[in-house]
Order: C-alpha cells, then sequence, then structure tokens
C-alpha cells in the first residue's frame, strides 16, 4: 500500500530490486487508495487511505481507516479465492500503508504470512487489545524507518514498534540515516525477509502449525 499522494504504481518497480529467487513465486498486489479530500492538504482530494486533520493528530481518522481496512480485507479475499492461503499473504504498506498494513494485519481474522511496515506507524493502538486477532498475535512483523524522517518521526515509528513488543508481538526493527523514503541497504533487508516469510520452510511451518 502506497503513501499520502501517491498511488499503487508508486512501488511497481521495486520487487526487480529485492533479490528475492525467481523460484520462489510471489504475485505482488499495487491496489490504489480512493481519492478524498485530506484536510491536512487544505482540504484537496488526493489518494489517501484516510483523512489527516493535523501532524498532532496523526492517523485518527477511524472512520477512513476502518473503510480502507475493509477494502484491503476485500483483497486478502479475493486472493485467497484465487487460492493463495492467508498463511502464504503478506499485508505491506509505506508510511499511510505501512499504518493500513499494521490496522488490518493484527486484526486480521485469518492467519497471515507477515506484516511490512515502513516509515509508518500503529493507528488507533488503543483499540488493538480488544480487536487483535488471535491468530495473528505470532504473525512476523518488519519495521524500518529513516532516522531523520520529517514527515512521519522516528519517535513516531520507534514508538509504535515498543508499543507492539510490550504487547507481546515479535517486530524486527531497522532504521537507516535517511528521510522519508527508502534505501537500498532496505530493500535487500526486505528481500531477504520476504524469502525467510515466504520460504519453502515457512509454508511447511505454516502448515505444521495449522497457520501459525
Amino acid at each position: 500500500m502506497h503513501g499520502l499522494g501517491a498511488d499503487g504504481h508508486d512501488f511497481a518497480s521495486l520487487p526487480p530490486q529485492l533479490g528475492v529467487s525467481p523460484d520462489l513465486a510471489i504475485r505482488y498486489v499495487f491496489p490504489h487508495a480512493p481519492v478524498i479530500p485530506v484536510t491536512l492538504n487544505m482540504g484537496m482530494r488526493t489518494r489517501a487511505w484516510y483523512d489527516i486533520v493535523s501532524l498532532d493528530a496523526r492517523g485518527q481518522d477511524e472512520t477512513g481507516i476502518r473503510r480502507s481496512a475493509t477494502a484491503i480485507a476485500d483483497l486478502i479475499a479475493r486472493e485467497v479465492d484465487r487460492g493463495v492461503p492467508s498463511s502464504r499473504i503478506v499485508l505491506a504498506g509505506f508510511s499511510q500503508g505501512a499504518a493500513m498494513a499494521l490496522f488490518t494485519g493484527l486484526r486480521h481474522a485469518a492467519p497471515l504470512a507477515g506484516i511490512l511496515a515502513l516509515s509508518g506507524y500503529l493507528p488507533l493502538h488503543e483499540s488493538l487489545s480488544a480487536e487483535a486477532s488471535e491468530v495473528n498475535h505470532r504473525v512476523e512483523i518488519l519495521q524500518a524507518h529513516g532516522q531523520h524522517d520529517d514527515v512521519v518521526p522516528y519517535r513516531i515509528g520507534h514508538g509504535s514498534a515498543e508499543l507492539l513488543r510490550a504487547a507481546g508481538y515479535h517486530v524486527e526493527w531497522h532504521e537507516y540515516p535517511m528521510a522519508h523514503q527508502i534505501c537500498p541497504e532496505e530493500v535487500q533487508e526486505i528481500g531477504r525477509w520476504l524469502a525467510r516469510v515466504l520460504g519453502e520452510e515457512a509454508g511447511d511451518r505454516s502448515q505444521e502449525t495449522g497457520g501459525r
């Protein structure tokens, strides 16, 4: 899932850069967020997963967040209908998209292979304990963030990882000397992580544990 103001084409060129073995069959899906008015952008309409009212109230458009989570769950259901077990699906996103990956994945009723959150944060974290999915309490989570991010401050991203760890989730954390962006070292780390959570051994473990 892309960030605010971008679209599904934003990361379409990324897969060849990940270094994942061609023997590992992966389908990449790059959805578009809806076009909505964004308060922070003076009400201008742009692609966004939810509205942002101010930098101090980041990620609290509960109606928009839940609406987009339903749309993402529908995308997961479409892949399941196409023959992909949910336990072989990774939710990934950048910035707002990362927030949606965390929000949706941690609440999804069926087991997932992993959640990848780049330069993002955990929205509506107060409701997670009541809404968390039991089957995804052990889901693989990779979070990465720029130390000099001036859009989603480092403290918000790292704080989200600490909140999740305190709640018992296993979070693999990486940080880089960069702003609100993606760097080559991060891309390689993502590739290694995907190969691990979607590799044949991961598939065998998923089947043995009933999808974790």
